[in-house]
């Protein structure tokens, strides 16, 4: 079902040329695998995790390369079956232009998993405390840009609402519209789990009216999971309503105080990504070892949305999406 329209609105906002159409159009594509993966040890806010393998050391897929007893950090995996070829500095896509610790994986191409055990729905019997530990043994961060690791924000518990933010506002990239699109179900089983680990008393999933067949494949999973906790909440294009406090004005009218969290208004918001990353680890026991990804603009051959394994480079990327044009 629908929520209401009558929506609250911030103050500013601005009505962007956008280019969605250029990436939207083509399901999701496998990114194809390569040779070396560059596994960067943070990759997310907080303190970078510390390196339990070692240069020559043959892993398995999924398994954790780097750990944490910090609060606020993130472990990492191994994308693929493999040995660890290297340990050091090597450029990664970062503002600062400086190179970070990285772990070198050689993958071997026989896509060996470490053991799993996976929860399923049985997570529905398991206390909050033991679910957020899978959340945060399998790297999860928000995936909507913020990457700061999810199990915290999950600490509040009994929060009255529960955002899942698929307002994807930025002018070019189709990730999250695609993801609802072709993985409406997943998305919303993440969304059930967080509800579950935080007590949430009700989940909106927010989206901008610029993405009719996404809203369409959310309302059709919504309908088929039947149990009231959801509802959809269609937003007027505003650039930047999918910012987090933005989003809770919108949705509920709250104001989320200075140098306040959105707890602090009985709020959580996660977004789709971060949804179906948990859906995943709870359900496939595969811990945060790729992401979906716009690779678009008019310097792309094929702009496209592709899963894409953490450690692949940009350039392998690009090349699968055709190389660049002349605009570059």
């Amino acid at each position: 079902m629908k929520a209401s329209n009558t929506l609250k609105h911030f103050h500013g906002g601005l009505h962007l040329d956008y280019h969605k159409e250029m990436s939207k159009q083509s399901p999701i594509v496998v990114c194809e695998p390569q040779a070396r993966y560059v596994i960067p040890v943070q990759q997310h806010i907080g303190v970078a995790g510390e390196v339990i393998v070692e240069k020559g050391q043959r892993v398995l897929k999924g398994q954790m390369l780097a750990t944490t007893k910090k609060l606020i950090s993130a472990p990492v995996h191994s994308p693929v079956s493999g040995t660890v070829v290297d340990i050091g500095l090597h450029a990664t896509p970062h503002p600062s232009g400086m190179e970070s610790k990285c772990i070198v994986i050689e993958n071997d191409f026989r896509d060996e998993w470490e053991e799993r055990k996976r929860v399923g729905e049985d997570y529905h019997q398991m206390n909050s405390h033991d679910l957020r530990g899978i959340v945060r043994d399998a790297g999860i961060v928000g995936l909507g840009g913020a990457v700061f690791p999810s199990a915290i924000k999950q600490t509040e518990i009994n929060i009255d609402t529960l955002i899942i933010n698929g307002m994807e506002c930025e002018p070019y990239i189709t990730c999250d519209d695609r993801l609802m699109l072709d993985r409406a179900q997943q998305v919303l089983s993440g969304a059930d789990i967080i509800g579950h680990i935080i007590k949430a008393r009700e989940c909106i999933i927010a989206i901008e009216d610029n993405k009719p067949e996404a809203i369409k494949a959310m309302l059709t999973a919504i309908d088929e999971e039947g149990t009231g906790f959801f509802r959809l909440q269609t937003v007027p294009t505003l650039y930047p309503s999918g910012s987090e406090k933005q989003l809770i004005k919108i949705v509920t009218g709250k104001e989320v105080p200075m140098n306040g969290l959105p707890a602090d208004v009985d709020v959580l918001c996660q977004n789709v990504g971060t949804a179906y990353a948990i859906h995943k680890a709870v359900f496939d026991a595969e811990p945060l070892i790729s992401r979906i990804v716009t690779v678009t603009g008019a310097g792309i051959k094929q702009p496209k949305n592709m899963e894409v394994l953490i450690g692949t480079s940009i350039e392998d990327c690009i090349k699968q999406c055709g190389g660049y044009t002349d605009d570059a």
